[in-house]
């Protein structure tokens, strides 16, 4: 499953003027015992909401007052998640004759027009409070609060990611909603703005509308609304042309090949942390302790001991990265090990959605070619495979990866050795020499490729890796050389320091005979590798063209903001 919460608005969603018709209720019931949970999250005071709605107990969480409480329906527990306005803040509303008024656990409430006299009290009092609308409504709340950070508490407490979660909703004080979830769905009536930003729009109005969802998501897990997911993808690398290439986060299989020392870790460390900048878990099992200090995780083992198993789960379910260290193992030992864990992440996956991935690193030991497919699920996603051999690892495996990057020497050999294990039929495959820190990629069942690509470097290696431009020394094949228009100079820049000191004391027709012809942005690509800031250089070349102190500010100014250099000296300063 890919979504196993439906968050759900109550007014003018669930409800039309605060009544939900029992064909809604059903359905709820049928999205509860496929095995997913339900969540309202509504702008109501809870009191009101428990006096008109007599389903509650369907759902695991009711975040109420816009964000600001959260009730546990099988416990009747009442959770505020902010302090309260002062009790002064609604009297003085009160006294300008301000109604009607209603004061929540939290919320403070009224209706249009009345915004300007709780905006002018707001300010009177110096108090650091917000104003929500919802149509009519007029909602007061501490800075901060709002459904995104109600439903995202509620989804901690129950263990459940916002990327294993769909939400609907019809107004404008559903936007921060929407947005939180892997997927945001507006219902018919819904306020035009909120339908266009959703990545679905329901054909039904208010509850038809959720019935509508709720048989989409059992049927197909909202196929329909895949196209406008991609706002999700994670970022792999460039394409040689400039052209950005991603992977969706739910759904695709990878493995990264290569030769020993060719790169594979610094691959896989680069998309896991852009796995975890987007807050997607992953867990890492680590043969070798090669992946000690990635970011934003907790290592469980270590060269000296084994990991602890028990610790896991608690770590899955506050939604933490793990990286799994069988350093401490003996090399027979470490299938053995593995075999029950890869279950026990399948079992927690199928239960909860997360891990969202599972990267196996010494592929070709954990998982060899005579492991048994019954250990592998129906529909095996979101499992990135790391080996020196693809031929040696199982190719049940194999046969569900989606996209192989080859890193090293002989790229294309290493592909041939993944189709032949992997019993596909290969594309046409030409001998390929790739430079440092490129990889060739392949599609595999969209036969797209192969083609060369470059990953994106993790930020410590991309910053280790800007510093040799910076103040270390480029070889003699990629300097760059003024030399002028009449060959006259042969000025060396081996790095980006000495290049802007130069830049700064060549002449107005050195410096413009190079931007004219192109050269700088060239130097960039070619020289620097650094294809954004080519494109950035482009753009000045062609602005620019004939005016020498502005190329060489605008120049000196966008190298510095992307390598922080110290700002030097320009002709015009």
């Amino acid at each position: 499953m890919r979504y196993f919460v439906l968050a759900t608005d109550y007014d003018g969603t669930l409800a039309r003027l605060g009544h939900v018709e029992p064909s809604v209720w059903e359905a709820i019931r049928r999205l509860r015992e496929s095995g997913r949970k339900a969540i309202m999250v509504t702008g109501r005071e809870l009191e009101d909401l428990q006096a008109i709605c007599p389903h509650l107990d369907l759902f695991e969480r009711v975040v109420a007052e816009n964000g600001a409480l959260i009730f546990r329906p099988a416990t009747k527990e009442v959770q505020t998640l902010s302090e309260p306005p002062p009790p002064e803040f609604a009297a003085r509303l009160k006294a300008l004759g301000v109604a009607p008024l209603s004061a929540g656990h939290v919320i403070v409430a009224t209706v249009k027009p009345y915004e300007t006299a709780v905006l002018k009290t707001i300010n009177e009092l110096g108090l650091e409070l917000q104003v929500i609308f919802n149509q009519e409504s007029v909602m007061v709340l501490p800075s901060g609060v709002n459904k995104a950070t109600g439903l995202v508490a509620a989804l901690k407490d129950l263990g459940y990611s916002p990327h294993n979660t769909v939400a609907i909703g019809d107004a404008e004080n559903d936007h921060a909603l929407l947005s939180v979830c892997e997927c945001g769905v507006a219902v018919g009536n819904g306020v035009p703005a909120l339908k266009e930003r959703a990545d679905w729009v329901t054909r039904g109005a208010e509850g038809a509308a959720v019935v509508e969802l709720i048989e989409r998501v059992l049927a197909d897990e909202l196929e329909a609304a895949n196209a406008r997911l991609g706002r999700h993808n994670i970022l792999l690398g460039a394409a040689p042309d400039g052209r950005e290439e991603r992977i969706p986060p739910y759904g695709k299989n990878l493995l990264v090949a290569g030769t020993s020392g060719s790169g594979k870790a610094t691959v896989v460390a680069g998309l896991l942390e852009r796995l975890a900048d987007a807050k997607y878990q992953y867990i890492l099992i680590d043969p070798e302790g090669r992946f000690p200090q990635l970011p934003a995780s907790v290592v469980l083992g270590s060269a000296q001991q084994a990991p602890v198993m028990q610790e896991l789960p608690p770590l899955v379910k506050g939604g933490r990265n793990v990286v799994i260290n069988l350093a401490a193992m003996p090399l027979a030992d470490r299938p053995g090990f593995f075999d029950p864990l890869f279950s026990r992440l399948m079992d927690m996956r199928g239960r909860t959605g997360r891990p969202h991935w599972i990267v196996v690193d010494e592929a070709h030991h954990l998982t060899p070619t005579n492991w048994a497919k019954d250990k592998v699920p129906a529909r095996l996603h979101d499992i990135a495979l790391v080996t020196v051999h693809p031929g040696r690892v199982s190719p049940t495996m194999l046969q569900a990866v989606d996209l192989v990057l080859a890193v090293g020497q002989e790229p294309a050999k290493t592909l041939s050795e993944f189709f032949g294990a992997a019993g596909t039929v290969a594309p046409a495959l030409e001998p390929a020499v790739l430079a440092p820190g490129e990889a060739l990629a392949f599609w595999v069942k969209e036969r797209r490729g192969p083609y060369k690509l470059v990953p994106t470097l993790p930020r410590g290696e991309r910053q280790r890796h800007r510093r040799k431009y910076v103040d270390g020394r480029l070889p003699d094949d990629r300097v760059f050389v003024f030399y002028g228009p009449e060959r006259k100079l042969k000025l060396r820049a081996y790095n980006l320091t000495t290049f802007l000191e130069l830049a700064a004391g060549v002449d107005d027709g050195t410096w413009l005979y190079h931007l004219r012809a192109r050269e700088y942005s060239k130097w960039f690509r070619e020289g620097i590798q650094d294809d954004e800031l080519a494109r950035e250089i482009e753009r000045i070349e062609l602005k620019h063209a004939n005016d020498a102190v502005a190329s060489l500010d605008a120049v000196h100014k966008v190298v510095q903001e992307r390598y922080s250099l110290p700002l030097a000296q320009t002709a015009g300063s």
